[in-house]
C-alpha cells in the first residue's frame, strides 16, 4: 500500500511539474529554432529582406547584395547565376529567396533535392513588379504586416516618380550599355531593365528591335542617336569611362557623347528593381531634365 502511496505521490509530483514547466515563457533557444535561416540571391531580395526588418534571419548572401552595407558581413555564396551547392549547403540554410535566373539549373536542383525550401521572386521591372517582389519576400518571411508597410512607403515614392515622368513633353532618347566587349556595345533592349528605369524616369530606350541585353552594330548606335549614355558605376577592367564611350567610333558619334551626357550610376540601384527604384528613377530623371526644373 505505501508503494501504492508512494508511488501516487510521484506521479502527481511529476504532473504539477509539467503543468508548472507549461507554465513557464518559452526558452530563447526554442523561438530561435522557429526562425529560418535565411539565405537571399539578388541585391533586391536582399534589400527587401532587410528593409522588412529581417536582417537577423539571413546568414548568407550572394556576391551582388551589397546594400545596406552591413549584408557585406555576411558569407557570400557566390554570385548569383554561377552557384555551387556545396557553397550554399554548407551554411545550412531552411530558407532560399532567390531572384529569377539564379542558377545554375543542376545547382537548384541539388539544392531542392537536399530539402532547403528554395522560393523564386516575380521579376517584372515595373512598378508593379516592384510591389508584387515585395509582397513575394514578405509572404515568404512569414511578414505580412511588415510587407503592407513597406509597400505602402515604395508605392507612394513609384508614385511620385511616375507623376514627374508623365508631366515630361519631350522626352530624351537614353542609352543603356552594359559593357563593350570586344569594342562592341552591349546595349538594353525592349522588355529590359534598362528599359524599365529608363521609362520610370521619363525617358526613351533609344534601343529598339531586339529583347534583352544584346550587342549592337556601330550603325545601329549611331541611328539610335541618344541623347544620353547611361552605364554602371564598375570599377577595374569592366569599367567604362566617360573617354571610352567618346573614344568609341559609334558612341564618340552620338549628341549623348557629342555633348559629353555621359551618366555612371551603381548597378543594383539602378536595375535591381527594389525598395529603391523611386530614388534611382528620381536621379535619372533629373539628369534628363535638370534644365527644366
Amino acid at each position: 500500500m505505501r508503494l501504492t502511496v508512494t508511488t501516487l505521490h510521484l506521479g502527481l509530483g511529476a504532473g504539477l511539474l509539467a503543468v508548472g514547466l507549461m507554465a513557464l515563457p518559452m526558452a530563447p533557444q526554442a523561438q530561435a529554432v522557429d526562425a529560418p535561416r535565411v539565405v537571399t540571391l539578388g541585391g533586391a531580395v536582399t534589400e527587401i529582406a532587410v528593409a522588412l526588418g529581417a536582417e537577423d534571419q539571413l546568414i548568407a548572401r550572394d556576391s551582388t547584395s551589397t546594400y545596406p552595407a552591413s549584408v557585406l558581413d555576411l558569407p557570400d555564396v557566390g554570385y548569383v547565376r554561377a552557384l555551387s551547392p556545396e557553397g550554399v549547403l554548407s551554411v545550412a540554410p531552411d530558407l532560399i529567396l532567390s531572384e529569377r535566373g539564379a542558377g545554375p539549373a543542376e545547382t537548384i536542383a541539388v539544392l531542392e533535392a537536399a530539402g532547403v525550401e528554395f522560393v523564386t521572386m516575380p521579376d517584372d521591372p515595373t512598378p508593379q513588379g516592384v510591389l508584387d517582389k515585395i509582397d513575394a519576400v514578405a509572404m515568404s518571411l512569414r511578414l505580412p504586416a511588415e510587407g503592407e508597410a513597406l509597400k505602402a512607403q515604395v508605392a507612394a515614392g513609384l508614385e511620385a516618380v511616375q507623376v514627374r515622368a508623365d508631366a515630361v513633353t519631350e522626352r530624351q532618347r537614353v542609352l543603356f550599355v552594359l559593357s563593350l566587349q570586344g569594342g562592341r556595345v552591349m546595349a538594353g533592349g525592349e522588355g529590359s531593365s534598362a528599359e524599365g528605369i529608363i521609362t520610370l524616369a521619363g525617358g526613351v530606350n533609344a534601343a529598339t528591335g531586339f529583347d534583352g541585353y544584346k550587342q549592337m552594330t556601330d550603325e545601329a548606335v549611331i541611328a539610335a542617336a541618344p541623347d544620353l549614355i547611361l552605364m554602371m558605376d564598375r570599377e577595374g577592367e569592366q569599367a567604362i569611362t566617360a573617354e571610352d564611350v567618346q573614344a568609341h567610333p559609334a558612341l564618340g558619334l552620338t549628341p549623348a557623347a557629342e555633348s559629353g551626357r555621359i551618366l555612371r550610376m551603381d548597378g543594383m540601384l539602378l536595375l535591381g528593381f527594389g525598395p529603391r527604384t523611386p530614388e534611382a528613377a528620381t536621379a535619372l530623371h533629373d539628369a534628363l531634365y535638370a534644365a527644366e526644373g
